[in-house]
């Protein structure tokens, strides 16, 4: 064959035709580059960011250790998402642990988004900025109204630093226990109840028991930033252990032998077990306690909600102790 032999990448063979270059490529940007430049507020840390390998490193859990026991605050749990326009306000509201906001693209502004966002910048939250459908999968399509917020896994306390944190205070231990208590806001009562009568922290049960959510943080009022709260695989077994360690066990029971006004504990160490409304103490639970105490009620009512009956034990515990 004459001519120049066919060769791959040989512009000059039948049929190559050469793409011309030219022509501006940010034509008709409509200042879309311009606003690409405004900021939006700091940029979160990696581990912050869904689409960032190091936030799934941060959420599948980095089982490396130091080779040291760990004796401070674990945290437990998955992460957990606020979402929609008032529930984003209360939660910053209340003080809820958070870093990040995440709200959708092109989200029209109102009085809550504008609220939102002077919270967020009061508090150093990060704001970052998504689009729809990866709010939608972030939150696990919540009707979230465009804006969210993420909270990370609480951090639990140890139950042996309940009571250290009562000895380095030169203060005499109050532990509030919680059996088989499922609704968070009545652990957030208890917490919030724990902090105003002087207990040392909260402990609940790994399984079958509310944790630290975020309804459990807004109804605490505040209260969960002070108190700690520790979580035991075996509520029975912890108990056990604080008894080693001279405290008296005291569980609420409507079938108690003393009466609340009556426990002479109430001046000394102390564990206070409550148990749910419902169920009351579970079998194992109660035989481990030292004594079990009742609440005199009129007999019209039948049993108190947890969160109130633990309330006013600690309300009764806190004015022996003070006039002591």
């Amino acid at each position: 064959m004459d001519g120049e032999p066919v060769m791959p990448g040989n512009s000059k063979r039948q049929g190559a035709v050469r793409k011309k270059q030219g022509g501006n490529p940010t034509a008709g940007s409509g200042g879309r580059r311009r606003r690409a430049l405004e900021g939006r507020g700091p940029t979160p840390k990696a581990v912050e960011r869904e689409a960032h390998k190091a936030h799934r490193g941060n959420r599948d859990g980095d089982k490396r250790s130091s080779g040291r026991p760990d004796r401070g605050r674990k945290p437990t749990g998955a992460a957990e998402w606020v979402a929609g326009r008032n529930s984003v306000v209360e939660a910053l509201q209340a003080g809820i642990p958070v870093t990040t906001l995440y709200v959708a693209e092109q989200i029209e502004r109102d009085d809550r988004i504008r609220e939102a966002f002077r919270l967020s910048a009061d508090r150093g939250v990060s704001i970052l900025e998504v689009t729809r459908n990866g709010l939608d999968r972030m939150t696990d399509r919540a009707v979230h109204q465009g804006i969210a917020l993420k909270v990370p896994a609480y951090e639990y306390a140890d139950p042996r630093d309940l009571v250290v944190r009562a000895v380095d205070a030169a203060e005499r231990p109050l532990v509030v226990a919680l059996d088989s208590i499922t609704d968070p806001r009545n652990l957030g009562a208890v917490v919030r109840s724990a902090g105003a009568f002087g207990a040392h922290g909260v402990v609940v049960p790994e399984r079958r028991a509310a944790g630290m959510t975020a309804s459990a943080w807004k109804t605490s009022a505040g209260a969960a930033a002070r108190v700690p709260v520790a979580q035991v695989t075996n509520l029975t077994r912890a108990l056990v252990d604080y008894q080693a360690e001279g405290l008296m066990v005291a569980g609420l029971d409507a079938e108690g032998t003393v009466d609340l006004a009556d426990l002479d504990f109430a001046t000394e160490p102390l564990v206070l077990v409550v148990g749910s409304e419902g169920k009351g103490l579970s079998r194992l639970v109660r035989q481990t306690c030292d004594v079990l105490v009742r609440i005199p009620m009129a007999s019209a009512t039948e049993s108190l909600n947890a969160g109130v009956a633990a309330g006013i034990a600690l309300y009764e515990i806190d004015r022996r102790r003070s006039a002591r």
